[in-house]
């Protein structure tokens, strides 16, 4: 381990193991550095991977438990067993990051068990989780340590009661009332998966509607949509005391300009207010390389810091918190360092809420359109006039496309609808490549298919939707 690398990335997330792999492809001399035990990062091993399979499961069992109905399907009384379902949730977590160790050693990548921390320019220190240290000398280092969850001031997190993210995945019971601090998409897929389990699920969220960074009019239609589904929502409410006993919490909400706390009691109180760039002990400061005052690491446009031979990406660094831009983001820099032309177009990076019906977007929203000064045409399409999902009986939300008054180019596209991850696929390879909304819309799509409310909503931005 003492050999000279080309590249030590610290951190085997999606942006670090990918950035790995393609070191390897492209000839370099490449070792990866993870101190959790497992490859994969938060996203396989505590977040993207393990919420899904909550996610479908749960979706399954409210189907079971009498959705069905209106399709003559009847089951009579379903029931749900947690311990089995949370094997099934580990197991797909375990198949996972085994499989990005067999890609490490397929592209033979040394995989160091460990916390890294860069000693200075080419050289890492890893403290080995079998004991003692290990000093690496590599050419270049590129930091992936992703993030954490965000803390609330004054609320202690025990994963029992009051839980993040990773306690809420593994809870042992459905609780009968779950109290969810922040209406962002952490907080609505797993209130989700509680929700359709059988948890009464109320939201506290400190601005005036959910999911705000989102377009305006789709937040308020999906806010609407989980209204009808039980869901319960403070807006404009803070949270300023969680008092817990063995068996729950008294969670205390103020209005956010100030009044009378109201008390409310709840079995489980979920703390998903965000996350923060984890840089913990990497000595980065040490060793010279700047940092923002959001604490993220500062780098170029070529994701190098002022170090040279120092690069970063993913939740470390500026912009959006998601899996796929940093494995974007490790691509590209990987790149540049083997001596490529990488780049990353940020006005094509898809967000994707995996709740029932999902939420996707791309691009720039209606708000971001009008604070530019920016002409721009809007062409909407509901599902409730698309065929497919008219027989499938999942009509809730629509696509919306917004593209350039001068150049007929998409600038952004926001879909709620039940396989709105998936559709989103088009518009953003649409955006990336510069294709008109025009070609869009004179694109033959299959028919009968949701995605057929793509084309709709792209003949509307021209004023010519047919089915409307």
């Amino acid at each position: 381990m003492s050999d000279n690398y080309d590249l030590v990335v610290i951190g085997g997330g999606p942006g670090g193991y990918v950035a790995a792999i393609k070191a390897a492809q492209l000839g370099l001399k490449t070792a990866c550095v993870e101190m959790r035990g497992a490859l994969g990062g938060t996203c396989l091993n505590v977040g993207c991977m393990p919420s899904k399979a909550l996610l479908h499961a749960s979706e399954l069992f409210d189907e079971a438990n009498g959705s069905m109905d209106k399709f003559g399907i009847s089951t009579g009384k379903v029931s749900i067993d947690i311990s089995k379902l949370m094997d099934h949730k580990d197991g797909i977590v375990t198949d996972l990051t085994k499989g990005v160790e067999f890609l490490f050693k397929k592209n033979k990548i040394d995989y160091v068990q460990g916390r890294g921390k860069v000693a200075a320019a080419g050289k890492v220190e890893v403290a080995l989780n079998d004991g003692g240290t290990q000093t690496i000398d590599t050419k270049n280092i590129i930091i992936a340590t992703g993030s954490d969850v965000a803390a609330l001031p004054g609320i202690e997190i025990d994963e029992k009661i009051v839980v993040s993210s990773t306690g809420a995945l593994s809870l042992p019971k459905v609780p009968k009332h779950m109290v969810v601090i922040g209406g962002g998409v952490i907080g609505l897929e797993l209130g989700s998966v509680w929700k359709r389990l059988g948890a009464e699920v109320t939201v506290v969220e400190y601005m005036d509607r959910i999911t705000s960074e989102m377009d305006g009019e789709v937040s308020k239609t999906f806010a609407r949509i989980l209204k009808k589904q039980g869901f319960k929502f403070k807006f404009k409410s803070k949270v300023t005391a969680v008092k817990t006993t063995k068996t729950g919490a008294t969670v205390s909400v103020e209005p956010a300009a100030g009044g009378d706390a109201e008390k409310i009691k709840s079995d489980v109180v979920l703390v998903s207010v965000g996350r923060r760039p984890y840089t913990e002990g990497l000595g980065l400061e040490e060793a010279g390389v700047k940092m923002t005052d959001r604490g993220q690491v500062e780098i170029n446009d070529h994701f190098e810091t002022n170090i040279p031979g120092i690069y970063a990406i993913g939740d470390v660094v500026r912009g959006a918190m998601l899996a796929h831009k940093a494995e974007d983001e490790g691509v590209a820099a990987v790149e540049i360092i083997a001596g490529f032309a990488g780049h990353v177009n940020y006005d094509a990076i898809p967000g994707v809420i995996y709740t029932m019906p999902e939420v996707a977007s791309v691009g720039k929203t209606e708000e971001q359109l009008k604070e530019a000064g920016i002409a721009y045409n809007t062409g909407k399409f509901p599902f409730t006039a698309n065929s497919r999902a008219k027989a499938n009986s999942q009509t809730d939300g629509f696509v919306k496309v917004l593209s350039s008054q001068d150049t007929d180019m998409i600038l952004g596209a926001h879909i709620i609808g039940a396989d709105a991850g998936n559709m989103i696929a088009e518009l953003t390879l649409a955006i990336e490549n510069g294709i008109s909304v025009e070609d869009v819309a004179y694109s033959c799509h299959a028919h009968p298919t949701e995605s057929e409310a793509t084309k709709e909503a792209a003949m509307a931005a021209g004023g010519l939707p047919v089915h409307m």
